[in-house]
């Protein structure tokens, strides 16, 4: 089945300029990108020149259950918020609440253009096989955290470590469409001796490494006060810099001088501009990462810290939050910001050939509706910045993974949406009781 995008804009995070052409989609692939006449096909989608093709967002950072905590300790600092609203509900979740809180954000991904997203929870089996009935990608992880022994006398980060390692051996790769990290969850929650551990299965494993690494002041004291180190010496003891795949979730506090003397070649930071500014946690210094030998790419985090798991709004906050704070208006250009929601998380996660728009690259696309007030004026030279100033995620009319369309004109083709709501509703109920 090969599905035809005729006379439509083409634009992603590579690009100097959108380009008007059509794209052929086939056997979940971009088999051509051309302009003018193009061959025939199965279906095809009209453009009619007000129609935009970009590749489907990558939400390189989130909790996708914790749907079923949005709302919960609103306006706290984050210890706060995590000790004594979040952890204690937590500890109700069941395996079958995570699975419909998972289906849940995956309806409000796939609306808002999220073809793939990484997610850090636990009871991952029941998220991995959300996103195969969806069909949308996810890189998992099990969150890895301290705590008491299990009753049998096991070690509960012992225990969580060897379910990774299961999690790995049962779903990394599975039908294209997922891939698996160790998941620690951060340094005040993993002891240091145990992340030296996690991180040399990761590199004796080749398994990549996701991880919450200063998000707030608080946790840059607590390795100075606590563990008695730097922040450097703490990334150069633990050798999580040598894991192929190391990806840092927020780095608000990471300073972009330790580049010249870390070499953060095979890493990842994840910027999630909006949890952060409404957690009071600070604010990712993006501008002076961006000159630096290391990958950036956008994500939201929770949705009960966000409370949105919409990417393009994370595309505007971050291009514009940085532009206030440096009061430069080139911070943090439209064209960065979009490779980052894009390519730049799909390649963090080992996601080959996907977020560009590329022949023979992963049909992972999203297809935006240009007839609207405020694209008046949009053209080749100046789209990228109407998407990311002007435009927003009511504009995308369908959302396709491996050339399926997932999200099409408001109705979902692969998930019961009633169905799905419906146990949410129940699930939080029951953990809110």
């Amino acid at each position: 089945m090969a599905t035809l995008f005729r006379d439509i804009y083409i634009l992603d995070g590579e690009r100097e300029a959108a380009q008007k052409g059509n794209i052929l989609v086939s056997k979940g692939r971009i088999q051509s990108v051309s302009e003018g006449d193009s061959e025939s096909a199965d279906k095809i989608v009209e453009g009619g020149g007000h129609m935009a093709v970009l590749p489907g967002f990558v939400n390189a950072h989130t909790h996708a259950a914790m749907t079923l905590l949005r709302g919960l300790g609103e306006e706290a600092p984050l210890m706060e918020w995590l000790q004594n609203k979040i952890w204690p509900v937590e500890e109700k979740l069941t395996p079958e609440h995570i699975y419909w809180g998972t289906l849940s954000a995956i309806l409000e991904m796939l609306s808002t253009g999220t073809t793939c997203f990484a997610d850090m929870y636990f009871e991952m089996d029941g998220v991995a096989n959300a996103a195969l009935l969806s069909g949308i990608r996810c890189a998992l992880c099990r969150g890895i955290t301290n705590g008491p022994d299990l009753p049998d006398g096991t070690r509960k980060i012992d225990a969580s470590l060897a379910d990774s390692l299961r999690l790995f051996e049962k779903w990394h790769g599975r039908e294209g469409l997922l891939t698996v990290q160790l998941g620690p969850h951060a340094p005040y929650t993993v002891p240091l001796d145990d992340m030296k551990k996690i991180v040399r299965t990761a590199k004796e494993r080749g398994i990549g490494l996701h991880f919450h690494f200063l998000e707030t002041e608080w946790e840059l004291g607590y390795i100075r006060d606590e563990l008695k180190m730097t922040p450097e010496r703490y990334l150069q003891d633990t050798g999580i810099l040598d894991v192929a795949g190391a990806v840092f979730a927020h780095g608000v506090w990471m300073d972009p001088e330790w580049a010249n003397e870390l070499d953060f070649s095979r890493s990842t930071i994840v910027h999630n501009p909006r949890s952060n500014m409404k957690l009071g946690s600070g604010t990712l210094p993006l501008d002076c990462w961006l000159d630096k030998s290391i990958g950036l790419a956008l994500g939201t985090d929770g949705a009960s810290s966000n409370n949105r798991l919409d990417m393009w709004s994370e595309m505007t906050s971050a291009a514009l939050v940085h532009k206030g704070k440096t009061r430069n208006p080139t911070s943090a250009p439209a064209i960065d910001i979009l490779r980052m929601a894009t390519f730049e998380g799909a390649r963090a996660f080992g996601f080959a050939n996907k977020g560009l728009i590329r022949e023979g690259w992963m049909a992972d696309l999203i297809l935006v509706d240009l007839d609207a007030p405020h694209y008046i004026g949009a053209n080749e030279e100046n789209l990228v910045g109407y998407i990311v100033y002007a435009g927003s995620s009511a504009d995308i009319r369908g959302t396709m993974v491996n050339g399926k369309w997932l999200y099409r004109d408001g109705s979902y083709l692969t998930l019961d949406r009633d169905e799905i709501i419906k146990n949410a509703r129940i699930a939080r109920e029951e953990i809110t009781a």
